[in-house]
């Protein structure tokens, strides 16, 4: 329930601070005193979309708060799940908003966003204008007041939940075929680059080790004529001279002689036979990488052919060294892989899809049953409510018809039909009823509604425009025991009838200082009632009369409660 509700610098307002009480209350003032300028100012609190031109002239910030009665409403878990501090029994909403654009929102002095800020409000208060009128004509709306009547909220979210998870299915279905058909078009490519790359034996490491093959085979005969030449320099030819391991010999038996005779050149002498040892086992190795050396042209052939297409193949694939060739040629294998296994993962996606459409289907029966039967208790109630309200001939009733698929609303087409006059034959309400039906319709369902939502406030701006007389003192009345049931209701109101009703009365006006107008709000005590009822039905002028009548609709509406 909203208890306090306080405003600085919003449009005209520049500071307000009023409370209210629970029941039925009423809020009047001339046209443009600023009434939905206060309307305007709650439904900022309960996340619309806030303009810096709503901030008074020459402010810099505009700050609109209220507290609201949290009893007998179950928001606890929702305060917990957006870890919001809560009491239990009250809740502070404020919103703020700066000249420089910036909105900020508060729950419980905790930042929350927009988003939230809507939910939490759509849980506290319904806000029912004139403009709201039209989506009575709207399926979405139609099935909304079915749905809550039948108290469907965890069964609806059970189908939503049913409907994405179908959806997401169709998708990944669509979505593998369509890679099937690209793949199998690409089939013979895949096939075709990895017999390339199969082709080119490839092995961690064999790049490398081909390229020093290759170099080797380029240069064998430089190579071997080198070895040779080292070869004959520590050996000799054999024929013309005496290579430096022989004149190492001779130098060995000279230091052998002078050791004779010196023992101390011991240790010199072993060392220098080590040496020659080592060189001659040096010239041993030397011929025999000189055997080993081969000039094979074949062999080069071979090794230039491979090195050449893998680089082309790198080329080709824009890579750069053979372990992401070999990357690719694994990745190929798995595609062409996946291929052959498509069709099984084909039928598996469709088996998912099914499985998910007849989850779907049999949740979305669940709703048709339950819609049906909430159908026929809604067309009994309205036509209850809706004959005292001046149509005593109404026919009212709602249509269920199945789409050919499910959507996201479930399996049924919904259309409120209605008539007001005998005889005539029922037509969808948007194309026969006037707006003051609609009017009376509108409250009528909110009746319903607000019995099985149990919000605990409900504003009504102007919902009686387009009637007068006894008929808006009906629906006074009507608003009148939403609120004894426990739902506390404003009316924004131009007629008396309603205004003589509220248990609580608030007038909005407007004062000028100096250049500026101010939009403000008081509660009345009994003889301002009187005043502003007497005003309201006698205009600018109040007549002894009007005071008269004033006293007599206050009485009449006394006895009433």
């Amino acid at each position: 329930m909203l208890q306090t509700l306080t405003i600085h610098n919003y449009v005209l307002i520049k500071e307000l601070d009023i409370s209210f009480h629970d029941g039925f209350s009423v809020v009047t003032g001339e046209t443009g005193a600023g009434k939905s300028i206060i309307l305007g100012a709650i439904s900022l609190l309960l996340g619309q979309r806030a303009d810096t031109r709503m901030i008074s002239e020459g402010e810099k910030r505009c700050t609109i708060e209220a507290e609201f009665s949290l009893e007998g409403q179950d928001l606890h878990l929702m305060l917990e799940h957006f870890d919001i501090d809560n009491d239990g029994t009250s809740c502070i909403i404020r919103r703020e908003l700066t000249v420089n654009g910036k909105s900020r929102a508060f729950i419980n002095d905790t930042p929350v966003a927009l988003p939230v800020l809507r939910e939490f409000g759509e849980r506290l208060i319904d806000i029912h204008s004139q403009h709201k009128n039209l989506l009575l004509t709207t399926e979405d709306f139609q099935i909304q007041v079915l749905d809550t009547i039948a108290n469907n909220s965890k069964l609806f979210n059970s189908y939503s939940q049913a409907y994405a998870h179908y959806n997401q299915a169709c998708k990944r279905l669509t979505e593998a075929r369509a890679a099937l058909m690209q793949s199998e078009a690409e089939e013979d490519y895949l096939r075709f680059q990895l017999q390339q790359l199969d082709d080119l034996q490839l092995e961690s490491g064999r790049q490398a080790e081909m390229e020093r093959e290759q170099q080797i085979l380029e240069h064998a005969e430089e190579i071997k004529d080198s070895l040779w030449e080292a070869s004959c320099t520590l050996q000799g030819d054999g024929h013309t001279s005496e290579g430096a391991i022989a004149a190492l010999r001779t130098a060995a038996r000279q230091l052998a002689t002078a050791c004779e005779l010196m023992p101390s050149l011991a240790e010199l002498s072993e060392r220098f036979e080590s040496a020659t040892i080592e060189l001659r086992d040096i010239a041993s190795s030397i011929d025999s990488e000189a055997e080993g050396i081969d000039i094979d042209s074949t062999r080069l052939e071979a090794v230039n052919e491979w090195l050449s297409a893998l680089y082309s193949a790198m080329k080709k694939h824009h890579v750069s060294d053979e372990e992401s060739l070999i990357a690719l040629r694994d990745e190929l294998r798995e595609r062409i892989q996946s291929l052959e296994n498509s069709d099984e993962h084909i039928n598996t996606l469709t088996r998912e899809r099914e499985a998910a459409y007849a989850s779907l289907v049999d949740l979305a029966t669940k709703l048709t049953l339950k819609r049906q039967q909430a159908a026929i208790i809604v067309q009994n109630q309205m036509q209850a409510l809706l004959a005292p309200l001046g149509i005593p001939n109404v026919q009212f009733k709602i249509d269920i018809t199945a789409n050919q698929e499910p959507c996201a609303n479930g399996n049924d087409q919904v259309l409120f039909l209605f008539s007001a006059n005998q005889g005539s034959p029922l037509r969808p309400i948007a194309e026969v009823a006037s707006g003051g039906e609609i009017s009376r319709v509108m409250l009528s369902l909110k009746t319903l509604l607000s019995g099985a939502r149990k919000l605990p406030t409900i504003i009504f701006d102007e919902i009686d425009t387009g009637v007068s007389g006894n008929i808006a003192a009906r629906m006074a009345s009507m608003m009148f025991e939403m609120a004894q049931k426990g739902c506390q209701v404003i009316s924004i109101t131009h007629l008396p009838q309603i205004a003589a009703l509220g248990q609580h009365h608030y007038r909005v006006y407007k004062t000028e200082e100096g250049n500026a107008t101010k939009s403000s709000i008081e509660e009345l005590d009994l003889d301002e009632r009187v005043t502003e009822i007497a005003h309201m039905l006698s205009g600018a002028e109040i007549t002894q009369a009007a005071i008269d009548n004033a006293h007599e609709l206050l009485k009449a509406s006394k006895s009433k409660t």
